[in-house]
């Protein structure tokens, strides 16, 4: 009974979902719910359909057989896509207005109404803006946009960069104001400055998430549980990602254990099977079928896949890359000036840096595909450069896995030595012989990023450039790449946006601070980016506050400029919220007593919980309608 009625109060429940791919079943007939509240991350390795599951959840393709999702009633869900495709035709701000439907409506009736003379129609109206709080859309609109540093409202989709259209998404899915959030590797494309705040937002949030990301700090403060896809089956972790990495080791221990014992009581059943076969009647059928069942066991997986990089790493002598007042520009636009450094053997330095700072002309600079402006720039004889892009490469779409490598190498050389058969290096990288035969359009995106990084790493690099190499990879193969990464045996140059990446791998950092001056900072990214939001703070919201402004206008704020006093339907609705807010306190006050008292009931708890996410999400809502009130009788 009482887990009925959890389930009952459960945000979402999925139940028996399934999800085929051609011939490939990416998982079956699983099953879980999301309280609210509960902030969930799912898991898994690339090409385990977590996009999939996420899209179906979300509505955007029903559930296949059986399967069957349900949302507590009026739950309202924003989506956020992988790699979303706002509408190239229109403004910054016409894409994000049309993201809250209802609200956006309600603003464009009212605006109709108020230029006519239908006095009904613009009671409606306004009785609709009040109902939706359509008064303050435009404003947390341009709030939101400021904050992403989408500081161009009327510039065209079609016009954005990758990184800009993921915040446009971004943008839309914040104003719609929703309880459930449903995100698909939300900092992709993202700065550091924006992932930040995308934390700290869904971290001090109320609202109930579920995502797939593969940032490991966004993992760590957010989540409350981890949902773990591993070959069709799904596991649940009651904790944050660290606590999911420490049992999620003891899972895969037990299951090699079972495993191997298994696999010793097999083979003793299978003498006895080879040795008897005129004694398989009677009683003997019932062994038989155990021995059947036992096999089955026998013959499944020690381990979870794990990746596996273990390619060699081309000699590396003394003498690296020196440069010497290195200069490139655009026109008048210095993007690199006088940049002098000699690399050291086994460096690794991460490179950081504003959009347009100069990033990628550098490594293009570095790697000989550019020509300096002016200084110089050696290459010692010995450097084999492997450099792994953000746009990745081109791949025929026709090509099966197994064209793709074999048009580099027939065998690759691996780190004891030893060369290897195409066929095998693939299973380390989690293509197995079953799909070497398949064209490289039926992959998942990251199984085309996983790949590309294949054939980088086959050429045995010893000096190593990634290029954004976290977008689209998987947890379990960042963590499987690190560990080669730390132990590499040659120089590394990172661009990325991934902090715990850079705070992993990097010795110090090069950072692009603009006009050509590359800066060498000796310290940790996540140190680098906390001193500087410390010193720009202030400036920060100087500009925030100067930017904002209202679009949408209410009535009569065309009569003056000068501060506004409130009107009477204003005041009453800021005291009722001040005692609603009184109201609530007093009752999360006593919530906090039952859910911290010893021998309280389970059912207790589960209802004060349920209650409590309640409280805390119309504290939010009050919190920030009182203070939009109060913003507007300020002027």
């Amino acid at each position: 009974m009482l887990l009925t009625q959890i389930i009952m109060a459960a945000f979402l429940q999925a139940e028996n979902l399934s999800k085929t791919y051609g011939d490939k079943i990416l998982f079956k007939d699983i099953s879980f719910h999301v309280n609210r509240g509960d902030k969930v991350a799912l898991v898994a390795t690339n090409g385990s359909g977590k996009s999939s599951l996420l899209h179906v959840l979300a509505g955007g393709e029903s559930p296949e057989g059986s399967g069957t999702i349900r949302f507590m009633k009026d739950v309202r869900v924003g989506y956020l896509e992988q790699d979303p495709l706002p509408d190239p035709g229109l403004t910054v701000m016409e894409q994000v207005s049309m993201s809250n439907k209802k609200t956006w409506q309600a603003v464009n009736a009212y605006n109709r109404a108020a230029s006519g003379s239908d006095k009904k129609k613009l009671e409606k109206a306004i009785n609709d803006m009040d109902r939706l709080d359509g008064w303050n859309y435009d404003n947390l609109i341009t709030r939101v946009l400021t904050r992403l540093g989408l500081n161009f409202p009327d510039k065209k989709i079609g016009s954005l960069s990758g990184g800009e259209r993921k915040k446009v998404a971004l943008a839309g899915l914040l104003v719609q104001e929703a309880d459930l959030l449903i995100l698909d590797e939300p900092t992709n494309h993202l700065d550091v400055e924006v992932i930040e705040y995308l934390e700290d937002y869904l971290a001090t949030s109320s609202k109930t998430i579920f995502m797939v990301t593969h940032d490991r700090y966004v993992l760590d403060r957010v989540c409350n549980t981890i949902f773990e896809l591993d070959n069709g089956r799904l596991y649940t972790y009651k904790g944050n990602y660290s606590y999911f990495l420490e049992k999620r080791e003891e899972r895969l221990a037990n299951i090699a254990a079972e495993t191997d014992k298994a696999r010793n009581l097999y083979r003793r059943e299978l003498e006895w099977i080879r040795s008897t076969p005129c004694a398989r009647t009677g009683k003997s059928k019932s062994r038989i079928e155990s021995f059947k069942e036992l096999q089955t066991k026998a013959e499944g997986r020690r381990d979870a896949k794990k990746m596996t990089i273990d390619p060699g790493i081309a000699r590396l002598g003394g003498k690296i890359i020196h440069s010497k007042a290195l200069s490139f520009s655009y026109g008048e636009k210095w993007i690199i000036k006088d940049f002098t450094y000699n690399f050291a053997r086994y460096e690794k330095i991460g490179i950081i840096g504003g959009n347009g700072a100069g990033k990628s002309t550098f490594l293009k600079l570095i790697t000989g595909e550019l020509a300096p402006v002016s200084g110089t720039l050696q290459t010692g004889e010995t450097v084999r450069f492997g450099f792994y892009r953000q746009e990745g490469i081109a791949f025929d779409p026709q090509d099966t896995i197994f064209d793709v490598v074999h048009n580099i190498a027939e065998t690759v050389l691996m780190a004891d030595g030893t060369r290897v058969p195409l066929n095998t290096f693939l299973n380390r990288f989690l293509f197995p012989p079953s799909t070497h035969q398949i064209k490289v359009e039926k992959l998942s995106g990251g199984e085309k990023r996983r790949l590309y990084l294949l054939t980088v790493l086959m050429k045995n690099p010893n000096f190593l450039i990634l290029d954004e190499p976290t977008n689209d990879l998987d947890i379990l193969t960042l963590n499987v790449l690190e560990e080669y990464l730390e132990h590499f045996k040659g120089c590394l140059l990172i661009v990325s946006h991934d902090r715990y990446f850079l705070d992993k791998l990097a010795d110090h950092l090069f950072v692009f601070e603009g006009n050509g001056h590359i800066r060498d900072y000796p310290g940790k990214s996540s140190e680098y980016y906390s001193a500087v939001k410390l010193e720009n703070a202030p400036a920060q919201e100087k500009e925030a506050n100067g930017k904002a402004k209202s679009v949408v206008k209410d009535p009569g704020s065309e009569r003056s400029a000068a501060p506004k006093k409130m009107t009477y339907r204003q005041q009453k609705r800021m005291e009722a919220l001040e005692e609603t807010i009184q109201e609530l306190d007093r009752e999360r006050t006593e919530l906090e007593k039952i859910l911290s008292e010893p021998g309280r009931s389970l059912e207790e708890i589960t209802r004060a919980s349920v209650r409590m996410g309640e409280i805390l999400s119309k504290q939010e809502q009050n919190w920030t309608e009182l203070l939009d009130l109060e913003g507007q009788s300020d002027g």
